[in-house]
């Protein structure tokens, strides 16, 4: 058997048991100070998170309306018949052009519009200097030229849609 030496105990006065682990905590002062630390950061940060979600909501709104465009093409080529896109107050609206006998007569998409927002259509090719607002998509998948503009509270976009594919083109992309 070995022999070890004796071991030494501490021993701690009553002040330093009643408050044992005292030197390993938070003042109320470090806690304010990370706290308007942590406030200042989170102001900075609110405006750039703003811009996010304005331009979130802002591409958003392009891609309802591309997706709109895109039934309206897709309905006009498989069905053999041209569909028009319908500005609305409130909404724009996917529809046959004509309607066949006994054929109920609904919308097939729908793109609304947010309180305070707009969307505008203009056709440069049209033939009046004020075109009804209707855009056709004719049985071939082809459309009259067009340019669609819209503005709302994230902010504007302009697409210029090309005749041949349908495909919009951005000419204009602003997030507020």
């Amino acid at each position: 058997m070995q022999n070890y030496p004796p071991v030494e105990l501490r021993k701690f006065s009553p002040a330093e048991r009643a408050r044992p682990g005292a030197s390993r905590a938070f003042t109320l002062i470090e806690i304010i100070i990370a706290v308007a630390i942590l406030t200042v950061i989170l102001l900075m940060a609110v405006p750039s998170l703003e811009g996010v979600f304005a331009d979130r909501k802002l591409r958003a709104s392009l891609d309802g309306f591309n997706k709109l465009v895109r039934e309206a093409q897709e309905r006009s080529v498989a069905e053999h018949r041209a569909y028009l896109i319908v500005w609305g107050e409130k909404d724009v609206i996917v529809q046959p052009e004509a309607f066949a006998k006994g054929e109920e007569k609904k919308v097939v998409a729908t793109f609304g519009l947010e309180r305070g927002s707009a969307l505008t259509l203009t056709l440069p090719a049209a033939l009046t200097a004020k075109p009804a607002g209707e855009w056709i998509f004719w049985p071939t998948g082809t459309c009259e030229p067009a340019m669609v503009r819209f503005v709302g509270r994230a902010g504007t976009w302009t697409a210029n849609y090309s005749p041949l594919t349908g495909y919009g083109q951005l000419a204009n992309y602003e997030a507020k």
